[in-house]
Order: structure tokens, then sequence, then C-alpha cells
């Protein structure tokens, strides 16, 4: 052994060296101060040798996930000074194992991201095993590669090539990098290891040449200034109006590559460093890598959650329309078997042909085979009686929102299947609570509330009647997972969490109506703040008719300030026949494009039943629309965490993340009334007050303003 230290150790086997990533205690290599730390003394070790070359490999699961988002946080309140340096450290120890005077072979197992490819970068080859998969993820969290991604990746790859992998974040399969020479050869795992040392037997006899390949990374992009021009000039358009103006981490990593395509290796880090240090300290990438962690966070109470729970071997679904079908879906396609039960054979030929609508997309984009495409439906059982359910071990109800069919049906069901089997009820806003009055086991049953697409939405609420048991939640949460969903568990109330704080924001929408403000300007505006869609466009796609219904239902649970007390334009809408996308038309027109997807347009005539609610038309700045609307979300949010409906303002900013798509670089709506500050949301509040309870803070909230506080402490 020629080190072993608490992160790397290093041996030397036929005079090859072997490096090996392997942090003592740890489930998985992560790039922080132990790992680099441990860089610097085993290339000291590594300079002393004289050997036929360099093997890095690991010994865990993956090759290096990354940098340890956590540690680097700590890095990002440093000086933009003080950052460059650390940076520009780490890359002083990268440089030094590409400039060995031996060959080097990284050997890719697992995930190598970030961080972790581009220590592989800097190596003369790198080999992959067939299921491994790398890319530099940095632009998600605001930040961009700072450890040489953006000056090693174009000139082995081409700059296009790099581009592509830098501004996307994405994660590419072993065979997509090989063919784009991002890696050198694609082996099964059990050959990985014979594949490097046969490559470095190579390098010695004369077969290849590593210093040819170093030299290209170690030179200007071999681009002219026209061609240059074109490649960054056209990506950074393209980009531009992919990412938006509220991400600029994209755009910012071409920039860096354009300005050092015509530099040497040295000379180009130190543009990347500069770069990187003004991303960091931006507000979008601190929201960014805040949402990476909540992420994280979600993950692990949600393994706690399902600690203990036997994995789900056969499940089954009340109701094949689009929402059954959609958790069919789902379900099967993450392997697990699944009844499928209506009353009629049409409903299952619905739920059946959304199945198989979703199947066969996937099959025509490439990322499944006919032969999986059958394996998936041939989970699905459809059926119209009772007679396997006495198998199933987790069933999801998801008739009509109706409390008297949903309690008839539950009631049946509860008789037809084992006294072990947990029922989950998929209800947007009906009490948990009062489903289950009448149940004869009340304790194996909870809420499971999806999000239409089923297939697109992450989030699940898991919601917690005053009699569900922890097994059931414990079971439902293992379920979500089987999914790949991710679970968030809530107290019951009507709405739950997200539907519960997205009323009072329709509600602003309503208020905006009533005093003139044109509906497309307030969809303009706010998704100018960062929402996917505005709100008239989001009401359109959750359907006039569900929006109604569920605002009847949240209105009378918190009459004070749900409930408007009059004819609204959404009820008005809905009286007219105008449902949204379901039926064609809404707030706007919806119509079939060449390629079978729903175009927005104008609607004319919608003004005429608009002006049947505007009861006055006042002047009113974008910056007060966005007050209008956000105000009586961060209200409804700071209750929701008051009552303890969930546990944390991670859970509560999440669920709007990933149950509405709130914008990733505020963070969340709490996030964002931080980031106002509290105290100046008190005092904007008090324009509105006369609007209604919705705009007044409870009491805890100005307490907290008073005292100075966030909701996020700890961020």
């Amino acid at each position: 052994m020629l080190f072993d230290g608490k992160a790397i150790s290093l041996t030397n086997q036929d005079n090859i060296l072997h490096m090996t990533f392997d942090i003592k205690d740890a489930s998985a290599n992560v790039i922080g101060a132990t790992m680099m730390e441990d860089l610097k003394s085993v290339l000291e070790v590594v300079k002393s040798q004289k050997a036929d070359g360099l093997i890095m490999k690991s010994n865990k699961p993956h090759f290096i996930f990354g940098a340890d988002i956590t540690e680097f946080l700590q890095h990002f309140k440093k000086t933009n000074e003080e950052l460059e340096n650390w940076l520009l450290e780490m890359n002083t120890i990268l440089n030094g194992f590409e400039d060995l005077p031996f060959p080097t072979v990284s050997l890719i197992n697992g995930f190598a991201l970030g961080g972790g490819l581009e220590v592989c970068l800097t190596t003369d080859y790198r080999i992959c095993e067939s299921k491994a998969k790398i890319g530099l993820p940095e632009t998600k969290l605001g930040i961009m590669p700072g450890w040489g991604g953006t000056v090693r990746l174009p000139r082995i790859t081409g700059a296009d090539h790099a581009i592509e992998w830098i501004t996307s974040g994405k994660q590419y399969k072993a065979d997509a990098a090989l063919k784009i020479g991002a890696i050198d050869a694609v082996v099964e795992m059990d050959d990985l290891l014979e594949a490097g040392i046969s490559t470095i037997k190579k390098c010695a006899n004369g077969e290849l040449n590593f210093q040819a390949k170093r030299e290209v990374k170690n030179s200007p992009l071999t681009l002219s200034q026209i061609e240059a021009a074109m490649t960054f000039e056209t990506a950074k358009g393209f980009v531009a109006g992919v990412a938006g103006p509220n991400y600029p981490a994209p755009v910012s990593a071409i920039k860096v590559m354009q300005q050092s395509a015509g530099m040497n290796r040295d000379e180009a880090l130190k543009v990347e460093a500069k770069t990187f240090a003004k991303l960091a300290k931006t507000e979008v990438a601190q929201n960014l890598v805040s949402v990476f962690l909540s992420d994280q966070y979600l993950k692990k109470v949600s393994k706690k959650y399902a600690k203990g729970a036997d994995k789900v071997q056969m499940s089954a679904v009340l109701g094949a329309g689009i929402m059954g079908g959609g958790i069919a879906y789902q379900t099967a396609s993450k392997g697990t078997p699944i009844l499928m039960k209506d009353i009629n054979n049409e409903a299952l030929e619905l739920g059946m042909t959304e199945a198989s609508k979703l199947l066969g997309k996937l099959e025509k984009r490439g990322r499944i085979n006919a032969a999986k495409m059958a394996k998936t439906i041939s989970m699905i059982t459809p059926t119209l009686s009772y007679g396997d359910f006495n198998n199933v071990d987790m069933v999801v109800e998801a008739v009509v929102e109706n409390i008297k069919i949903k309690k008839s049906v539950l009631a049946e069901l509860e008789d037809k299947v084992s006294e072990d089997t947990i029922i989950a009820s998929n209800t947007s806003t009906i009490d948990i609570s009062d489903l289950a009055a009448d149940l004869k086991r009340p304790e194996n049953f909870c809420g499971m509330h999806f999000f239409n697409p089923v297939h697109r939405m992450p989030l699940v609420e898991i919601i917690r009647g005053k009699n569900t048991s922890e097994k059931a939640i414990s079971k439902t949460v293992q379920y979500a997972l089987q999914m790949g969903k991710t679970p968030i568990v809530v107290n019951d109330c009507p709405g739950f969490l997200v539907n519960r704080v997205l009323f009072p924001y329709f509600n602003g929408f309503n208020l905006l109506i009533e005093d003139g403000v044109d509906y497309k300007r307030i969809d303009k505006v706010m998704e100018k703040f960062g929402w996917p869609m505005g709100p008239a466009y989001l009401m359109d796609v959750v359907g006039i008719d569900t929006g109604e219904h569920a605002a009847t239902i949240i209105g009378n649970a918190f009459p004070d300030r749900m409930k408007l007390g009059r004819d609204t334009i959404v009820e008005v809408m809905h009286k007219e026949n105008r449902l949204g996308q379901k039926n064609g038309i809404g707030f706007y027109k919806y119509e079939l494009d060449r390629k079978g997807k729903l175009k927005k347009t104008i609607s004319e005539d919608v003004d005429a039943i608009i002006s049947k609610v505007v009861k006055r038309n006042i002047e009113i700045t974008d910056e007060q629309i966005i007050e209008r609307m956000m105000l009586p979300m961060i209200f409804e949010c700071a209750r929701c965490l008051e009552e303890k409906i969930v546990e944390t303002p991670i859970e509560v900013d999440m669920g709007l993340l990933l149950g509405l798509g709130f914008p990733p670089f505020r963070s969340g709506a709490l996030k964002y009334a931080d980031s106002v500050g509290l105290q100046n949301i008190v005092d904007i509040s008090a324009k509105y007050s006369e609007l209604g309870a919705m705009y007044r803070p409870t009491e805890n909230f100005v307490q907290m303003a008073s005292n100075n506080e966030t909701f996020h402490r700890r961020a």
C-alpha cells in the first residue's frame, strides 16, 4: 500500500498504479474536504513513482457523485476572490494528475457527475461500464462546472456537444457518451479493470498515443474565429430562449467557453473560476441549491416513514378514467402489478387506452422497446369484479370527486379486501376523516392525492386522517416511492396542503378581474414572475368546473377568507359551459396543432363574459398584480405551517414546487417571503387589508416579522 487515506488508497500492481476512491464509513463517494485533502496528498505519492500508468477507480457502487453540496455552501459565503482561489487550488491538484509523465485511465462505474466527471476528464482515457451514467448537472443548481468542465469537455468532444451537455445538466448513458467521444470505451462491469490495464499496456507499447490526446486538452479549441462566432452566438440565443431570463447559468457557461476558446488550459481555468464565483453569489444559485437540499431532505423523510413497510406486491385502483389509467400506468411502469376496476367496459377501455398511449409515446421516442411496452401493459389487469381483490395489499380509490359516491364505493371495497389491506382515496379536497367516518377499519385508510397528469407530476400528498395508523402511512409512502413519486405526508384539512394554498391565489385572480385587470395581462405578469403558466391559463388546464367545485369545498371550510360571497369569474365561466381545455374553450380557445398538441389562442368573446363580474376599473401596476396574487398564498402557507398541516417550511415550499410548478429559482412561497422580508410583507399587506381576511397576516406571522425571523431559519 503506497497510500491509505480516509477517501483514497493507492497501490502498485505490476507497475501500474491503482488509485481507488472509497470514503470510509460513507455509502457514496463525494468530493468534500476529506476527498480534496487525500487528492492533494496522494498526488505527491503518485508523482514520486516511476510507473507504466495510473488507473482511477471506485470501490463504491458509483464512481463519484460530485461535490458535497453541504460543504460547497460554506465556500459560497466566501468573497469572490477567496472562492476563485479555492477553485484554482483544486484545479492545481487536478492539473497535477493530468500532467503526469505516464498515461492515466479512469474506470467509471455507476454515476460520475459534476466534480466526479471533472476528475475523469483529467485522465487521458475514460472507460465506462455499460450501465454507467455521466454528466455535468451544475447549471441545474444555478452555477456551472468549476473544476475544469467548461475547459476540458469542449476540447474532448467539440464545442457543440459540450454546450449541450453543460447547459442541459442532463445525465447521459455510456453509449451516448461514447458516441460524442466523451469516453473512449464501454465494457461490461466485470471487464472494466481488465480494459483499464489493457489501455495502459497499449500506451506502453506505442499502440495508443496518450500524449496526443493530452495535447488537445491543453490547447485552444480548434475553431476558426468565424466557426467560433457561429457556434457560440447561435447557442447563446437558443439556450437563452429555453432557460429564460431567470436562469443565467447556462448562458454564462457558454460565454465562458467562448471567451476561453482561444486560450490554453491554465488561462481558461481562471476564466471559469471567475464566472463560477459570480454565479455562486446570485440569489438564483442559492435558491436552486436550497431546492436540491430540500429534495434530499424529502427523500430522507420518506425513507424514514417507509421504514419497516413491506414492498407492495399487488395493488389495485378503483376507477378507470384519466386519473385511474394514469395511476395504473405509473404503477405498472415501475414494475408493480395492478388491478384496474370499473363498473363498465367503456371505462376500462378508456383507462387501458390512457396507459397504452403513454407507453406508445415512450416507444416512439426510443425510451422503451416493444417487449418492454407489452410487459408493462400485461401488468395492468382490467376487471369489472372484485374477484382478485383479496390478494392486493394496497388499493387506491379514484372515482368521481363526490363524497357520497366515494363513501359508498369505499364501504363496498372494505368488504372485498383483506383486513391488512391499506385503502387510500385519491381526492383533491374532501376531508379524509369524513370519508373514513363509516369505515370498519379507519386505521387502514388515508388519502393519496395525485396530481394531473399522474405520469408527469412528481408529487403525491399522503393525507393522515384522525384515525389513520402509522402502518397505513408507512405502506402508502412505500407505494408512492415504488411508483417513482415524491411523497409528502400532510395532516387532514380541506384541500390538504397544495390545493388549500392554491385557492387563495386563485381568489387573488378573481379580485383582480373584478377590478378590471385584463386576464391576459395577469397571466403575462405572473409568467414573468416565474410561474410556468398564469392563473387564467392554469384554471383552463385544471378545468373550470373542477376549479369551481374545489373552490366551493374550500370556501365553505374557510369562509372568512376563501369565500368571496358573490359570483366569481370562474362561476360565471362555468355557467357559460366554458370548461377550459377539456371542451376547448375557457379563458382561451384550444385547438389541436399539426403535432396533435393543444394550442392556446385568444378567445374574442370572453371579454363580454368577463364584463359581467367587473365592478370597477382601476390603475394597477405589475408589482401590485404580483403582490395581490402572492400575498394570499404566502399567508395561507404560513397558516398551514402554524396548524401543523406539515412539519417544516421545506415541505410547504417543496409541495408548491412539485405540485404546482412554483418557480424553482424562487425556492418556494415561504422562501420568497423570506427574501422579500417578513416585515416588508406585513407592510405591503396593510395596503390591501380592505380586500378581505386573506390579505391579512396571522398574529404569529406579525410576531415573526417584528422579531426579524425567517421561515427557513437554518437555510
